[in-house]
């Protein structure tokens, strides 16, 4: 991760703009089917902030339920995905890294639910792997 403590970032249509400050806790690729459907990609990147660090500076993140205790937010306008919340964890809101302005500044620093990773899909990295949260003890 870079020295930079502040990020920018908006969706496509420029209707949302947002700033974190951080650094994050964590930078990652998420594999998980609910990344999958609600990006229509086969991996997100994620990077998670300070919730108190996170502010709308412009129009506003439209939020649905996307699971049970999890709340994704989106451009209501051009319906980029924007945020993820969890509800049992309120003082961190994570933020896709492709919405950044520069989101060289933040790479991923390993892959989580690789248990639902697509098959055709090959990324070849050395990053660490994790059949879920990277809080599970079983690597991929």
């Amino acid at each position: 991760m870079t020295a930079t403590s502040s990020y920018s970032g908006g969706c496509l249509c420029g209707a949302v703009r947002y700033r974190a400050e951080g650094p994050p806790r964590s930078v990652v690729y998420c594999h998980c089917r609910m990344c999958q459907r609600a990006a229509g990609a086969p991996v997100v990147p994620w990077a998670t902030f300070p919730a108190a660090g996170f502010a709308v500076s412009a129009g506003d993140i439209a939020e649905f339920a996307s699971s049970p205790g999890a709340r994704r937010g989106f451009c209501k306008r051009c319906g980029t995905p924007l945020t993820f919340r969890e509800i049992a964890e309120p003082d961190w809101i994570d933020i896709t890294v492709a919405s950044l302005d520069d989101p060289a500044a933040l790479p991923p620093q390993d892959h989580i639910w690789t248990e639902s990773s697509v098959s055709w899909l090959r990324i070849d990295d050395d990053l660490p792997r994790h059949r879920r949260r990277r809080s599970d003890p079983t690597p991929a």
